[in-house]
């Protein structure tokens, strides 16, 4: 069955009341089946989460999984920012009940005109900020992290307020590595309060999809002078399963051709559907302009993942989305850290980057790499220059 389905199936699925699994083929775009992970499986996942959903959680949907559930293609288818001054250090971590709750504002309505789409096609697009402000959220500096491990909070924060732990060289070579798993995904185009329920939210157009959002990211990275190689293949066609075993054996061949290379990011999009015609935009503005939130997904190690080194992952994990909260309040969405593995194994800055939803637009998600390539630079930039001293 892990071939079919395996984990991650989407939070969303966990919270039907009871776990439904005759619901499956009818909430196929709701759940988050991420189909090539050989990792787990439908029961493994209910029985370690079902009971870490709090209320909140539940009641308001701030995070959903991953991926959409997606079959195969069909065989016959073929103003730029000054970034906020340098801080040496993270800001503190802040006891719960010592920090007052962050006032979360919701941005402003959608602007584009809706399309014409025929009444049985089209459905409401929600705008959210997700930044979140449940109780049970871990804080490090100015991040915040959704525990969805059996490692005791109290570890985790620990292991978190380590700091940074990748020091990059003054080297031309390439020390970043951007790819994508699932290039293919793509955006909303509009900033409508409504779509087209027809959407696949897929395109092999690098124009229009992940590779579009990677460029940005690139050329942030290369131009504050950090070494950067972007791979552009598409893994995920024209088959979507086996997804991340090819992106595996691409992120192993730039290992070998550039040993200077010390982190690897998967940039993707994420996809919320509350109901079938019903999806979420996680969305801030940031100097008037609409930014799509990042949502940094880390894995744990459970004796079954084959990632030994999972803590140094998760120290790269809150380092990077307390230097982009501090740049940029509120363009993240808490970290989700869990039981996975997204081939974090082969390097200890792997992370993947879920930079907007398909409901967000390109337009919204490019701008939003721009702002992260900003924070990640200044954070690579000034732990190099703490390391020379």
């Amino acid at each position: 069955m892990t071939a079919i389905f395996v984990i991650p199936l989407s939070l969303a699925a966990l919270r039907m009341s009871p776990f439904d699994l005759s619901r499956l083929p009818e909430q196929a775009a709701l759940l988050s089946a991420m189909v090539n992970m050989p990792e787990g499986s439908i029961e493994l996942l209910e029985s370690r989460f079902r009971d870490r959903l709090d209320q909140e959680y539940r009641t308001q949907g701030e995070e959903s999984e991953v991926e959409p559930y997606i079959s195969d293609w069909p065989d016959e288818e073929n103003p730029d920012l000054e970034p906020p001054p340098a801080s040496s250090q993270p800001s503190p971590s802040v006891n719960e009940e010592e920090e007052p709750e962050p006032t979360v504002t919701d941005p402003s309505p959608a602007k584009d005109p809706p399309p014409e789409i025929p009444e049985e096609y089209r459905g409401t697009l929600l705008q959210e900020n997700m930044a979140g402000t449940a109780k049970n959220l871990l804080r490090y500096g100015a991040g915040k992290l959704r525990n969805y491990t059996d490692e005791p909070d109290s570890e985790i924060v620990e292991i978190m307020e380590q700091g940074m732990n990748l020091t990059l060289e003054r080297t031309d070579a390439p020390q970043v590595l951007i790819f994508h798993t699932h290039a293919t995904e793509s955006y909303e185009p509009y900033d409508s309060e409504t779509y087209d329920t027809r959407n696949t939210w897929r395109d092999t157009d690098n124009h229009k999809n992940m590779v579009a959002v990677g460029n940005a990211l690139e050329q942030v990275l290369s131009d504050a002078g950090i070494g950067v190689v972007h791979d552009t293949t598409q893994h995920d066609y024209p088959s979507y399963n086996g997804s991340y075993e090819r992106s595996a054996e691409t992120i192993k061949s730039y290992l070998e051709k550039y040993p200077t290379i010390k982190i690897a990011l998967d940039v993707h999009r994420d996809a919320i559907q509350r109901e079938s015609d019903l999806i979420v935009k996680p969305v801030v503005e940031i100097n008037g302009r609409k930014a799509a939130q990042l949502m940094i997904i880390t894995g744990c190690e459970d004796g079954t993942m084959g990632v030994p080194e999972w803590r140094q992952n998760l120290r790269f994990a809150a380092s990077l989305q307390d230097a982009v909260e501090q740049d940029y309040p509120q363009l993240t969405r808490p970290i989700f850290f869990c039981y996975r593995k997204y081939n974090m194994d082969l390097t200890t800055g792997s992370l993947l980057l879920e930079i907007g939803s398909n409901a967000n637009t390109l337009d919204e998600s490019i701008y939003s790499a721009e702002l992260i390539g900003n924070s990640l630079a200044k954070l690579l930039l000034a732990n190099m220059e703490q390391a020379e001293e």
